[in-house]
């Protein structure tokens, strides 16, 4: 679990990223999930967009990509989600102390 302070810093981290997956009317599977986790292992932060023409709700869907790909929900703003994941080999950020 991320602390208020953890989470302030990787959205300050985040800030500059753009999205590199994106979530539409397909919504998700299996495929994305295995991509996400690959990704996340590589850079520890990522945001993922989620298209206007996805009916279902952001939380829901930013709850599951969270769980599915073992990684930490930082923050939910507008259309776009940004998870956070500590990668076992690529270590980059180092969060400030809890």
């Amino acid at each position: 679990m991320l602390t208020g302070k953890q989470k302030r810093f990787l959205r300050s981290q985040a800030h500059h990223l753009d999205p590199v997956f994106q979530i539409g009317k397909g919504g998700t599977n299996e495929h994305l999930f295995r991509h996400i986790e690959e990704a996340i292992e590589k850079r520890e932060l990522m945001k993922i967009s989620i298209l206007s023409n996805n009916l279902d709700d952001k939380k829901e869907v930013a709850a599951e990509l969270a769980e599915r790909t073992g990684s930490e929900l930082v923050q939910i703003l507008g259309n776009t989600i940004t998870l956070y994941k500590e990668s076992r080999d690529n270590k980059q950020i180092e969060l400030p102390r809890k």
